[in-house]
């Protein structure tokens, strides 16, 4: 391990521990390396900027974590920056295609697009609140367009695991949408089949 780095990550240890000082030292170093990794990545600086943000705020959380014997600091954050930004482009991904659709029911009554919103948000909402495993299943399957077998390969376990995730996913979903009054959604979806 070079120096420098050997001295950073002492400071990480510190900052973990709740030095405000060695948070200012890893901080000021780091940093300008953070937002070009994110800035290249993005192209925004204020988008940029929120990266840099949670990834300092994640180093914090889970300082603790590193491990020097796997890679130097900068490319632990390098890694942790480069998801964050393709979390980021994902989610903008997605907010741009609903606005698409929103685009499209502009027609409809004002009412039914506040519905239809609200729906949306309660969908995201319990999405989010499964399981990983179902989380990442009913994710792989609706948002990025994956097949189970690719899914299966992917992460290496059986194509049977796969789908339990997505059927026990898609009914965990149902539940959720039922507790917060989303009766019909189900009644809906099968209407639409």
């Amino acid at each position: 391990m070079d120096l420098q780095n050997e001295e950073m990550s002492r400071r990480l240890r510190e900052m973990c521990d709740g030095s405000v000082e060695a948070f200012d030292s890893f901080y000021g170093y780091y940093s300008p390396f953070v937002m070009q990794v994110a800035v290249r990545l993005l192209g925004e600086r204020m988008e940029a900027e929120d990266v840099c943000h949670e990834v300092f705020l994640e180093v914090l959380r889970r300082g603790s974590q590193y491990d020097a014997g796997r890679g130097s600091l900068k490319a632990w954050l390098a890694v942790m920056t480069r998801s964050r930004c393709l979390d980021r482009l994902r989610r903008n991904r997605r907010m741009q295609y609903l606005d698409a659709e929103e685009l499209e029911q502009a027609s409809a009554s004002q009412e039914e697009v506040v519905i239809s919103r609200l729906e949306r948000e309660a969908l995201r909402s319990a999405v989010y609140r499964l399981p990983d495993t179902q989380k990442k299943a009913i994710l792989g399957s609706y948002y990025s367009s994956r097949t189970q077998q690719q899914m299966s390969e992917a992460w290496n376990v059986p194509i049977g695991t796969v789908k339990s995730w997505v059927r026990y996913g898609i009914a965990n979903l149902r539940k959720q949408m039922e507790k917060q009054g989303w009766v019909n959604t189900a009644e809906r979806g099968r209407r639409h089949e």
